[in-house]
């Protein structure tokens, strides 16, 4: 009887985490979808088929990006602060609260009237999703046998580029039956009124309604999913009190930090060399600040005599490796959020007065696609013949093929579609790679807040790059080949940064 409901146990925590980063990917794939007909209605008041004068398509792209840094703003601050949560309450309860923050102000986010609404729903909503990917992690690799490490983070960071590929169908189904569904809509009670606004400049306020579905998930974690046998043994062992909650008060320190660097590149007043001057001091805010509850929690540990558990692997320091995780997801976060999130734009551009359509759909499909079996070929990759050697060679080959995608193509087609595909597999490699390896860094005590910061500040790096790619946009006059074939040259900082990393091919996760 244990061992049947240890085994279903293990199976169910694999679903909710597949399910949650499977939302995830859709979640981070609504907003390049909708945010064209968002911006331009919540600024301008105008609809998906107006013109827009230059001043204004400006300042659509300057929001495109501010929105942009902000999401990933908020998922950095998420992760920290319910991988604490995680880390102190357990991983089920923080996950299934981290599921119903991101689901709810999602939906949220299509309700908005205003610029400031937007931008605030949207950051609250990153908290969760930020939230759920430590959580997912450590609980199904605390839970599942060392052995089946690689097939199991190739098939959770494979679920969020399902979720990517499935909110690009979605929208395309909602454009293409916009009359049908408004129609259907009425029908079952919901007022005209409502369901015109819903339905309104490519139904990107439906799409966004639809990331509320994942709070359904919520009830399913709480109430199926087991808790880690870890965590419970480090709560029999007393370690879990000695987070105390008025340390997250540095949590929201650190987000002042990023949050001044958005503040500072969206206000067009600021001149560049301010900014510049001040980006270094508002990126060590962020990053004490979100260190900050973890060498608390390392400090009263020492002081009550523990001796065990407080090391990362091979005896280095819990705050050393998180800064290394931290380099090693912000580069790979930096070149996706700064080079291929453009690729859908992009697309849609080079599609202008052409006989192809949903171009930016159809580019979000095939690079989402390409990413399932990136994902999950790094993930066996790395399992099978080591960490660093798989991480040197996602580098290169990313560059390679983020460069062929932009100076390759003057046109969209289908040489377009399968450049973009190879592209979209190879940089999202990634994310197969870090839920391999991120978990294997930190003890049980400090896991899920350890990797929680490792992979979501790598946002806050992704953020700035983002910022960055307005600077690189303006420099080249809204050329996005030479914008992004700039920004992607950060995967050759990867190659050096490895480096840094231990090798844990073979080693068990510490207690």
């Amino acid at each position: 009887m244990e061992s049947r409901l240890t085994t279903t146990g293990r199976w169910l925590a694999l679903s909710a985490a597949i399910l949650g980063w499977m939302f995830d990917g859709l979640e981070m794939g609504l907003f390049p979808l909708a945010a064209r007909p968002a911006l331009k209605e919540v600024l301008f008041s105008a609809s998906s088929e107006t013109t827009l004068n230059p001043v204004q398509e400006q300042s659509v792209k300057l929001w495109y990006a501010v929105m942009t840094a902000n999401f990933l703003v908020g998922a950095a601050t998420g992760g920290v602060l319910f991988g604490w949560l995680g880390d102190r309450l357990g991983r089920v309860r923080a996950m299934a609260l981290s599921v119903l923050t991101y689901a709810l102000f999602s939906g949220l986010c299509g309700t908005v009237t205003s610029i400031q609404q937007l931008f605030l729903w949207r950051f609250v909503a990153s908290l969760g999703m930020g939230g759920e990917w430590a959580l997912g992690v450590s609980l199904v690799m605390e839970l599942w046998p060392s052995n089946s490490r690689g097939w199991l983070a190739g098939l959770i960071g494979a679920a969020s580029n399902v979720g990517f590929v499935l909110i690009a169908v979605v929208s395309m189904s909602l454009n293409s039956f916009v009359d049908s569904l408004h129609n259907m809509l009425v029908t079952v009670g919901l007022p005209s009124g409502l369901t015109t606004t819903l339905m309104a400049n490519d139904a990107w306020r439906m799409l966004m309604v639809c990331g509320a579905i994942p709070a359904l998930l919520t009830f399913f974690i709480r109430v199926l999913v087991p808790e880690s046998e870890r965590w419970l043994e480090e709560k029999e062992k007393g370690s879990t009190g000695h987070w105390a909650t008025q340390d997250l008060l540095g949590v929201v320190f650190g987000s002042l930090g990023p949050l001044g660097m958005i503040y500072l590149w969206a206000n067009e007043n600021i001149t560049w060399t301010v900014r510049w001057v001040t980006f270094l001091p508002l990126l060590g805010v962020a990053i004490v600040g979100y260190m900050y509850p973890v060498m608390r929690y390392l400090s009263r540990a020492k002081a009550s005599g523990v001796t065990t558990g407080l090391k990362a692997v091979g005896g280095r320091s819990v705050i050393a490796m998180m800064l290394v995780g931290a380099s090693l997801s912000g580069i790979a976060l930096m070149g996706t959020w700064g080079s291929l999130q453009w690729a859908s734009p992009w697309a849609a551009k080079l599609a202008e007065g052409t006989s192809y359509t949903h171009a930016k759909e159809w580019t979000q499909i095939v690079t989402g696609t390409g990413a399932i079996l990136g994902t999950i070929g790094a993930a066996l990759l790395g399992h099978t013949f080591g960490r660093r050697i798989t991480y040197i060679g996602m580098c290169v080959l990313s560059l390679v093929s983020v460069l062929a995608l932009y100076q390759l193509n003057d046109g969209y087609g289908t040489q377009f579609l399968i450049t973009a595909f190879f592209a979209g597999g190879l940089t999202a490699s990634f994310y197969g790679w870090l839920p391999l390896y991120l978990p294997e860094l930190f003890p049980t005590r400090v896991r899920a807040t350890g990797q929680g910061f490792a992979f979501n500040f790598g946002r806050i790096l992704a953020a700035a790059g983002a910022l960055q790619q307005i600077a690189l946009m303006q420099l080249f006059q809204d050329d996005y080949p030479k914008a992004c074939s700039v920004m992607v040259m950060v995967y050759l900082v990867g190659v050096l940064v490895i480096w840094l990393a231990p090798e844990t091919r073979g080693t068990e996760l510490i207690e």
